[in-house]
């Protein structure tokens, strides 16, 4: 008696493995992380935060931690490069003066938040000291602002708002230093009511001058 071959059993198929190495990041973990260095840079200061209190915070070994970042800095200006975008969509109300206004909105929001007033001035301080974070923390939190508003620019220019030959980077300078300077130097835990709407008002009125 003859079988054909669709009815001999087939070896199952093997079932492929990853590759040493290529271990999948898993998100929750990484986010685990990320608000333990938020919560420990808070807490106790870059200088003092260490990896160790990072992971021990995120409830993770260090290595889950050395696999997304290779030092703590790294893993700082990763934290503060979220927080300098966070929650800040390019506006897109119709006129240069109320795009500002929402601009400044959202950042002083997220300026005035309580862990960030504590952050933001203690890695201030330790740029002061190490040229290394200095450098980084300039190139994070620029590029993250600078993001926005340059959208808002050529947004403003396109509309016939702006000049085409406005410099730049004396036009990135005047919409954001206002507001830090308020915000993060002199760190005013309240400011005045009406305050965003005038500051809007006379950034766009200056942005016009240039």
């Amino acid at each position: 008696m003859t079988t054909d071959a669709a009815d001999e059993p087939q070896p199952r198929p093997r079932r492929r493995r990853a590759p040493a190495g290529a271990a999948v990041l898993r998100e929750d973990v990484t986010e685990a992380i990320r608000a333990a260095a938020f919560e420990e840079l808070a807490a106790v200061g870059y200088a003092r935060m260490s990896i160790e209190g990072i992971a021990r915070r995120a409830g993770v070994g260090k290595t889950a931690v050395y696999r997304r970042w290779r030092s703590k800095l790294h893993l700082v200006l990763d934290v503060v490069s979220a927080l300098a975008v966070q929650g800040l969509p390019a506006p897109d109300t119709g006129s240069l003066e109320g795009d500002l206004r929402l601009l400044y909105e959202v950042t002083s929001r997220a300026l005035r938040h309580p862990v960030a007033s504590q952050i933001i001035p203690d890695l201030q301080a330790e740029a002061a000291r190490n040229p290394e974070i200095a450098e980084a923390l300039r190139k994070t939190l620029r590029e993250g602002q600078d993001g926005v508003a340059s959208k808002i620019l050529a947004a403003a220019t396109e509309r016939g708002e702006l000049g085409a030959a406005l410099d730049t980077d004396l036009a990135l300078d005047l919409i954001s230093g206002p507001l830090y300077w308020r915000s993060v130097v002199i760190r005013s835990p309240q400011l005045p009511k009406g305050h965003l709407a005038a500051l809007a008002r006379a950034t766009a009125a200056g942005l016009r001058a240039l």
